[in-house]
């Protein structure tokens, strides 16, 4: 007898088991208390079909639901809560929520399911509800007259998704939303104008945090405010709150209250610095920051929003263990300026610095010699002008000439005068030959060539006369 019930009790527990299981559509595994039906983990594939009309609370949580058709909650005209959270929903069809409660349906949660989209045609037919939770799916759009539709909706958690983008124009009007999460989604900005423009008690529980936001001094004033205004959607998530300088992920910091040092002027403001270096020379950029200890890491961001961590990339830029920046040969695209972040262990802590670089190239050194050659010829010519002016118009020094050189056999001289000015011409003849001409004798010694004396030429020319002052 015991072999037996010991062979047989595996069977008849197996059966009871399979007894308690519903099978699709079934409401018999349920459980029921007061006005709630139970069914969550059950591994039901659609909704039992004979749930009581009287169910206020349905819970079909945790079970493999992939879509809501028209009439899926038909006969149930007192529900006032649907929990459909961790199940594999992709689609809401159109009249999914017909026939049932309508108006009276208060609360919806579709969290933890595959939906990729928020339409506006599945919830026209629940005007009464108040919230709608959505987080954890993998929608991408959200429609924008669908909330629009929900004009009793109070609270939307659309956190833990995909949306890069959301209608916040759409919901400015809205009449009682006062909660929107949008939470650990995608946004990559924030728009002041559209936000700042929401009604107040909106503004008080909008939840941005962990979006990969750009860093931006106008959304970053405007979380500033909030957060001096206790508003919980910013006090209360203070840590994350981060930005992305330059979009480069890995290069975070908190808006609060790492970002003021970019754009508060009465914050305490980075230490900045101006380098000049030559085309094709090494230059180095240290990165100053009050973050000490051996387990502090460095990023630098590079004119061309190019991220550079230690050790470098491909030899052109190399980051050293002490935060310094190496140029390995500057060029003219490496002007610009320079970002450095220092963060420490639990990257609790961050400090940005901005080294504004100028690189020198070798054309621009040729202009500038050019530019010198020129100044300087323009000044010899100058000089030049002045010297030929002075010899022409100022009249010479006068001396009394020597004895030896009114005898002088190379060389005679004939001066002609004119008003205001004198001239002497001096012919002069190779050595051992008479002088060309024969010369009128105009004085009292013979050979003296003296004023107003003329030349007779001969055959052949003379040498070229050489004016002298």
């Amino acid at each position: 007898m015991r072999t037996l019930l010991s062979r047989t009790w595996p069977a008849v527990l197996l059966g009871l088991l399979l007894r308690q299981t519903p099978s699709s559509g079934d409401e018999g595994g349920c459980l029921r208390a007061a006005d709630i039906l139970s069914c969550a983990g059950l591994g039901l594939d659609r909704p039992p079909a004979d749930a009581p009309a009287w169910a206020a609370v349905l819970d079909l949580s945790h079970n493999r639901l992939t879509a809501l058709r028209a009439g899926t909650f038909q006969g149930l005209p007192r529900l006032r809560s649907v929990r459909l959270a961790h199940n594999r929903l992709t689609a809401i069809l159109p009249g999914a929520f017909r026939n049932s409660s309508g108006a009276l349906l208060r609360h919806l949660d579709l969290s933890s399911n595959k939906l990729r989209a928020v339409e506006v045609a599945p919830f026209r037919d629940l005007p009464g509800l108040e919230e709608l939770l959505l987080f954890d799916n993998l929608l991408a759009t959200v429609e924008r007259d669908a909330v629009a539709a929900l004009a009793g909706l109070r609270r939307l958690y659309l956190g833990h998704n995909r949306l890069a983008d959301f209608p916040f124009r759409a919901v400015r009007e809205h009449p009682e939303l006062v909660l929107l999460d949008l939470s650990w989604n995608r946004l990559p900005r924030l728009a002041p104008e559209d936000l700042t423009s929401l009604p107040v008690r909106l503004q008080r529980a909008l939840y941005l945090h962990g979006n990969p936001l750009v860093c931006d001094c106008d959304a970053y004033r405007m979380l500033r405010l909030w957060e001096l205004r206790g508003y919980p959607a910013v006090s209360d998530f203070l840590r994350d709150y981060t930005c992305l300088m330059y979009g480069a992920r890995g290069l975070a910091v908190r808006f609060l209250p790492d970002f003021p040092q970019l754009c508060d002027s009465a914050a305490v403001a980075p230490q900045s610095g101006e380098v000049t270096v030559n085309a094709g020379v090494p230059a180095l950029l240290h990165c100053s920051t009050a973050l000490t200890g051996e387990h502090v890491t460095f990023f630098w961001v590079s004119p061309q929003h190019e991220y550079v961590a230690a050790p470098g990339n491909n030899g052109s830029l190399s980051v050293f263990a002490n935060g310094s920046l190496r140029i390995a040969a500057a060029r003219a695209e490496d002007s610009g300026v320079y970002w450095c972040m220092a963060r420490d262990a639990a990257g609790r802590r961050n400090e940005t610095q901005e080294v504004n670089v100028t690189v020198v190239t070798q054309h621009a050194g040729r202009d500038h010699d050019t530019f010198s050659t020129g100044l300087t010829t323009l000044l010899g010519c100058a000089v030049s002008l002045i010297l030929v002016l002075a010899y022409l118009y100022l009249p010479p020094c006068r001396r009394p000439p020597a004895a030896n050189e009114a005898g002088s056999e190379s060389a005679r001289s004939s001066a002609a005068e004119g008003p205001g000015r004198d001239r002497h011409v001096v012919f002069v003849e190779p050595p051992g030959k008479r002088q060309n001409g024969r010369p009128r004798v105009g004085g009292a010694l013979e050979g003296h060539v003296g004023p107003a004396s003329l030349l007779e030429p001969e055959a052949h020319q003379t040498q070229p006369a050489l004016v002298l002052p």
